[in-house]
């Protein structure tokens, strides 16, 4: 009989993120109606998206953080529900809310981390990342950059990698003349021929986006009829839509194309013609890029990177022929980055030939089969027992 599975996550949609991307394919390829998601508050758009999954989904009141009301509201329904394994879509800061869980479940607890686990577990936090893996049975890290903090802290047998990935048949190279493809640029304004320049990430300080806006007046110098394209949604959108105003007439190549459907993330990818996200590491380590599944979407889509060099970021160049790693704190790496792809036609045709294949080994389906096989593990072998120390 399959495994029966609970998973608790804050990053659903119609919320945007690395995070969300994450949960929702290994849901998609993992989930039946016996998989209950306990998921953060919505609105129309959240119970439209929950209506159509084949699994069940039940919104707390509001956002799934570690307070006494989450933990009394997901106790409840894991009590009912009494699921065969706990994943925990976020060790942290959701791995506080374990030892009530187990109890609640009577089943071992998976939590997944991302980067910032690995931020804490290089610093001064590593006692709280031991703190919050205590009642967790089983820890996934999703990069080797990561792994090796997060063992070190939480021993190496209690940690697995279980990196993202990437679907290829939803991320693909498409002609010029995609319908897609020409829908959002006509949104955007960008005429068909004209080289574009794109970011693909949630808004916040990690992801760059400011450093783009900061080398894109010498890019445009070199690139008059180029255009930068930051797609996503978060903190960081009232300053950077500052900051382009303040680019001058630089800034009338700029697009800042908020929120794109997920069904649409495709289209997004294949309008563009060179993929940045100069990462950086910020706050003394604590915030670090932990892989970056946007980068492995462009690379399927045939684009060029140019690729932070934060955490574990440059993982993701799988081949140096398709990409460039930069400074992501460093304005003039990142505009001779650009100005070298956007003035190689050729080199970008090329990437479009190569490209592709090299993500294969990094297939949704792939990793997905791992981590069912975590679960079967799991859920067989009694772990909810015994808490590891």
């Amino acid at each position: 009989m399959p495994s029966r599975v609970a998973w608790v996550t804050n990053d659903l949609p119609p919320r945007t993120g690395g995070i969300q991307q994450f949960v929702v394919n290994l849901l998609e390829r993992t989930a039946d109606a016996g998989t209950l998601v306990l998921g953060p508050a919505g609105g129309s758009e959240a119970a439209a998206w929950d209506a159509g999954r084949p699994w069940r989904t039940e919104r707390a009141p509001g956002p799934l953080l570690p307070t006494p009301r989450a933990a009394r509201w997901l106790a409840r329904r894991l009590a009912v529900d009494r699921p065969d394994v706990v994943v925990i879509a976020s060790l942290w800061p959701l791995g506080l809310l374990a030892p009530r869980l187990r109890r609640a479940a009577g089943a071992p607890v998976l939590g997944l981390t991302h980067g910032a686990e690995a931020g804490l577990a290089r610093g001064p936090g590593r006692g709280v990342l031991r703190a919050v893996a205590r009642d967790v049975d089983l820890v996934t890290t999703i990069s080797d950059f990561t792994a090796r903090p997060v063992a070190a802290a939480l021993g190496a047998d209690r940690v697995v990698r279980l990196p993202p990935g990437v679907d290829t048949a939803r991320f693909a190279p498409r002609p010029p003349d995609d319908p897609g493809r020409s829908a959002l640029r006509r949104a955007w304004g960008i005429p068909p021929d004209a080289p574009v320049v794109g970011c693909v990430a949630r808004l916040v300080a990690r992801k760059g986006q400011d450093v783009l806006l900061s080398a894109w007046p010498e890019v445009a110098a070199r690139h008059p009829d180029a255009r930068l394209v930051i797609v996503g949604e978060g903190p960081r959108a009232g300053a950077l839509a500052r900051a382009v105003r303040r680019l001058g007439p630089a800034g009338a190549g700029v697009v800042l194309a908020g929120r794109v459907p997920w069904e649409h993330l495709p289209d997004a990818y294949a309008a563009l013609d060179v993929f940045a996200m100069p990462v950086r590491t910020r706050l003394a380590g604590l915030d670090v890029e932990g892989l970056g599944i946007s980068f492995l979407e462009a690379i399927a889509t045939g684009l060029p990177v140019v690729v932070g060099t934060s955490g574990g970021a440059p993982e993701t160049l799988l081949d140096p022929t398709v990409g460039t790693p930069v400074d992501g704190r460093d304005p003039a790496a990142v505009a001779a980055a650009l100005d070298r792809w956007l003035g190689d036609p050729e080199g970008r045709r090329r990437v479009a030939r190569v490209a592709p294949p090299l993500v294969r080994r990094w297939e949704w389906d792939r990793i997905a089969a791992e981590l069912a096989d975590l679960i079967v593990v799991l859920a067989g072998g009694g772990a909810a027992d015994a808490p590891t120390a």
